[in-house]
């Protein structure tokens, strides 16, 4: 697969809340996953991993909404604005939040994801 198609059925994907496809099919099985400094499971390498990261991310948060922008392709690397409306279920506080995720692909697969976000309030 292309990076075009890669990060167009990405966007697709998230946007109907199928991101358990992006796993299945397009992520490699030796995916590195970047959170932000300082972030709980800051940097996941492999499927299991990314699993638990899930997990985690489930656990502690609810999504109200969420919406994934079109991708922008340069390369081998893309990029997309996730914009989610998110309640953080430990303190029950409610929020906005935005992050750039950047992601690269080898042999027609993701191997790395980045997120960049305001880790700050």
């Amino acid at each position: 697969m292309k990076t075009q198609e890669i990060a167009n059925n990405l966007v697709k994907w998230c946007n109907a809340g199928e991101e358990h496809k992006c796993y299945e099919q397009l992520y490699s099985p030796d995916i590195v996953s970047i959170e932000m400094e300082g972030s709980e499971n800051q940097v996941a390498k492999g499927m299991d991993e990314i699993a638990k990261k899930g997990e985690w991310w489930r656990e502690n948060f609810e999504v109200h909404s969420a919406k994934t922008s079109e991708p922008t392709v340069a390369d081998n690397w893309f990029s997309v604005r996730h914009s989610m409306d998110i309640t953080h279920k430990p303190s029950g506080q409610r929020s906005q939040m935005d992050e750039l995720g950047v992601y690269e692909v080898k042999d027609g697969k993701i191997v790395r994801e980045q997120f960049f976000y305001n880790t700050e309030g």
